[in-house]
C-alpha cells in the first residue's frame, strides 16, 4: 500500500510537465492526478490533494462511534483512516469526507498563477470586457486600464495597492479573496472565535450571531505569532538538527559506498590471488603425485625383476634336476650330483623367496589425498590438502624387545616391528603388510606359529611360542621385502636344565623335621603338604619342591652345592657342603 515510490518518482524536479506544456510551478499540480489542482484539501500531514482524488483513496481503516473496527464506509457513521500518497501516513478524515477538510488557498493561488502564465491574458474582473493589465492587491480583482483609473479615481478604494500582471508574474506570487462557500461572493474578512473559524458578514450575522467575530486582521497576528513561535521555537531547531543527521547519514552512506566497494576490491584481489596460490599448490601437488608414481612404479619394477630373476634362477635348477634324474644314468647322475647339490641347496636357502604369501597384493591405497590437512602456504596463503604417502623405509624399520633374539622354551616370546619412513618418523597409521616366519635353521620343516597384531599406529606386534629350544631364523618382511637385518637369529633355550639329582619332597622334610624351616613360599612351618606322606598342615601354597629353603619347580636339579642324603627316618634330605 506504500506509494513512497510513487512520491520519489513524482518530486525528483521541481519543473512538471502537464499536456506537454512544461510547468514552472510544481506546487501547482496534484500528485495523485498530475493536473492543477481542483478544489484542493489539506490533509491532517499538511500535503495537499484534489478533493476527488482524497475521495478516491481506499480506506486503510474504518472505524465505528464505538471504537470498533469494520463499520460501513458509506454510512458516514465511522471514522476512515487513508494513507497519505505522499508520506504513507495514516490520517482521518472527518465524518463529511474530503469536503470536511480545509482548502489550500496557497495552492489556489499557484493554480491562478500558473494559469496565469500559461493561458495568456485574463479579462477584467470587473467590467469583463477589457484585458486585464493590473490587479488590485486588496480587493484582489483583476483590472483592465479603464477600471483600474476608476479604481484609483474612487474614494473607498483610492488607497489599495494596484500593482501590474506583468510586476506580479515577475515576483511569481498572486492574492485572491477568500470566498465563503455558503455565500458565494462574500470575502470571508471576520472569524469566530467561539467556533475557531473564518466567516463572511452573512454569516456572522446570521449563523454566527450570538459568536463573538472579529476582523480577521485583528487575529491573524496572534494565531500567525503562534504559529510562527512553534516553527521558529521547536520544529526549526528540530529542522536543522534533522538536516545535520541527514547530512551525517548521507556522509555514513557515502562512507559505507566507499568502504564496501574498497572491501569488494580487496575480496577480488584476495579471490584472484588465493586462486593463483591455489592453482599453484595444485601443480604441486599433481607434481608430488608424479614423483610418488615414478618412485612406486620403479619399486614394483624393481621388485618385479628380482621375481622374475630368482624364479628363472629356480626354473633352471628344477629343469636340470628333473632333466638329470628323469633321463640322466645312475653314472651321470653320481658324476653330476655334487654341482646339483650345491646349487639346489644354495637356491633353497638363499633365493628370492616366491611363496605367495611374502608377496601381498598392494592396491596402492596408500597413496591418498586429504583435502582439509593443512599444507602451509603459498605466497603467504594458506592451503590445504596434501598427497599422503608414507612410504615405509625397510632400511629404517626398527625392532623393539628382547624377544627377537632370546627366548624360552614353552614360554611365549614378543617384540614389536616399529615401521618408519625415511626420515626416521614412525608411521601414523598401519595397513601394512606384515610376514614374520620362524623356522628352525637345522630341521627347516620345523616352524613356530607365530602372530603378528596391527597397532594402526605404525607399529605391529609380534608374538611366538617356541615348545621346543634350539636356533631359528626368524624372517620379518614389509610388503615382501626384508626389513634392515633380517633375518634375525633367535636362540630359544631351555626353561630350565634338566633334572639329575634327587628331588626333596619339602621343607620339613628335607631340613631333616626342623619345624623352624621355612619354605621358599610364603608359607610358615610347621606345615607342608601331602605330596611328602606326611600330615603337614598349614601349608598355603601348591606342591612344590624345596632345595635348600628355595623355592624350585619339579623340573629343576639341584644346585652343585647340594647333595641329597637319607635322614634317620629314611626321608630325603640336603646338604650343603
Amino acid at each position: 500500500m506504500s506509494r513512497r515510490s510513487d512520491r520519489k518518482e513524482n518530486t525528483s524536479t521541481p519543473e512538471r510537465e502537464l499536456n506537454g506544456a512544461l510547468l514552472v510551478n510544481p506546487r501547482a499540480v496534484c500528485n495523485v492526478c498530475k493536473r492543477l489542482y481542483r478544489d484542493p484539501k489539506i490533509l491532517p500531514c499538511l500535503h495537499t490533494f484534489c478533493s476527488d482524488c482524497v475521495a478516491q483513496l481506499e480506506p486503510f481503516s474504518v472505524s465505528s462511534p464505538g471504537g470498533e473496527e469494520g463499520g460501513d464506509v458509506g454510512g458516514g457513521s465511522g471514522t476512515v483512516t487513508v494513507l497519505c500518497p505522499d508520506c504513507d501516513s495514516e490520517v482521518d478524515l472527518p465524518p463529511a469526507g474530503p469536503a470536511g477538510l480545509s482548502t489550500d488557498h496557497l495552492a489556489l493561488d499557484d493554480v491562478f498563477l500558473e494559469t496565469l502564465v500559461t493561458d495568456g491574458p485574463l479579462g477584467c474582473d470587473l467590467c469583463g470586457e477589457g484585458a486585464a493589465e493590473s490587479r488590485c492587491e486588496v480587493c484582489c480583482v483583476n483590472l483592465c486600464e479603464f477600471c483600474c483609473q476608476a479604481h484609483r479615481r474612487q474614494k473607498r478604494t483610492s488607497s489599495h495597492s494596484v500593482q501590474t500582471l506583468k510586476e506580479l508574474k515577475s515576483r511569481g506570487r498572486l492574492c485572491r479573496p477568500v470566498l465563503c462557500s455558503l455565500h458565494p461572493g462574500q470575502e470571508l474578512r471576520l472569524f469566530c472565535q467561539p467556533c475557531d473559524l473564518p466567516v463572511c458578514l452573512e454569516c456572522a450575522a446570521t449563523l454566527h450571531r450570538d459568536h463573538r467575530c472579529c476582523p480577521t486582521r485583528d487575529v491573524a497576528d496572534r494565531h500567525g505569532d503562534r504559529i510562527r513561535e512553534l516553527v521558529s521555537g521547536r520544529l526549526r531547531p528540530l529542522l536543522d538538527r534533522l538536516e545535520e543527521s541527514v547530512q551525517k547519514v548521507e556522509v555514513s552512506q557515502e562512507a559505507l559506498q566507499v568502504r564496501v566497494e574498497t572491501t569488494a576490491n580487496e575480496v577480488r584481489t584476495f579471490a584472484r590471488g588465493y586462486a593463483s596460490a591455489v592453482e599453484a599448490h595444485c601443480l604441486s601437488l599433481l607434481h608430488r603425485l608424479e614423483e610418488i608414481h615414478v618412485q612406486r612404479r620403479n619399486q614394483l619394477h624393481l621388485q618385479k625383476a628380482q621375481l622374475k630373476q630368482a624364479l628363472l634362477d629356480v626354473q633352471g635348477g628344477v629343469n636340470f634336476a628333473e632333466r638329470l634324474l628323469s633321463c640322466g644314468s645312475d653314472a651321470e647322475i653320481l658324476s653330476a650330483k655334487g654341482v646339483t647339490l650345491r646349487r639346489l641347496t644354495n637356491l633353497a636357502e638363499s633365493s628370492y623367496d616366491p611363496h605367495p604369501a611374502t608377496v601381498a597384493p598392494d592396491d596402492c591405497s596408500s597413496i591418498c589425498f586429504i583435502a582439509r590437512e593443512p599444507a602451509g602456504e603459498v605466497d603467504a596463503y594458506p592451503v590445504v590438502g596434501v598427497i599422503n604417502y608414507k612410504t615405509v623405509d625397510l632400511s629404517k624399520c626398527t625392532i623393539e624387545g628382547e624377544g627377537l633374539h632370546l627366548g624360552r622354551e614353552g614360554q611365549r616370546g614378543h617384540f614389536t616391528l616399529v615401521c618408519r619412513d625415511a626420515a626416521g618418523e614412525q608411521m601414523t597409521r598401519g595397513g601394512e603388510h606384515v610376514l614374520v616366519s620362524v623356522v628352525d635353521k637345522e630341521k627347516k620343516n620345523r616352524t613356530v606359529e607365530t602372530t603378528v597384531v596391527d597397532n594402526n599406529d605404525g607399529s605391529y606386534g609380534v608374538s611366538y611360542t617356541a615348545e621346543e629350544p634350539g636356533t631359528f631364523s626368524v624372517r620379518v618382511c614389509v610388503r615382501a621385502q626384508h626389513v634392515k637385518g633380517s633375518p634375525f637369529i633367535l636362540n630359544v633355550k631351555r626353561k630350565t636344565r634338566r633334572h639329575a639329582g634327587t628331588f626333596h619332597c619339602c621343607s620339613f622334610c628335607s631340613s631333616g623335621g626342623s619345624k623352624e624351616a621355612r619354605c621358599g613360599c610364603p608359607g610358615t612351618m610347621p606345615g607342608g603338604f601331602k605330596g611328602c606322606g606326611h600330615s603337614h598342615k598349614g601349608h598355603p601354597g601348591k606342591p612344590h619342591w624345596s632345595c635348600c629353603g628355595s623355592t624350585v619347580e619339579q623340573s629343576e636339579c639341584l644346585p652343585p652345592s647340594v647333595l641329597a642324603a637319607v635322614s634317620p627316618r629314611g626321608h630325603l634330605r640336603t646338604v650343603e657342603l
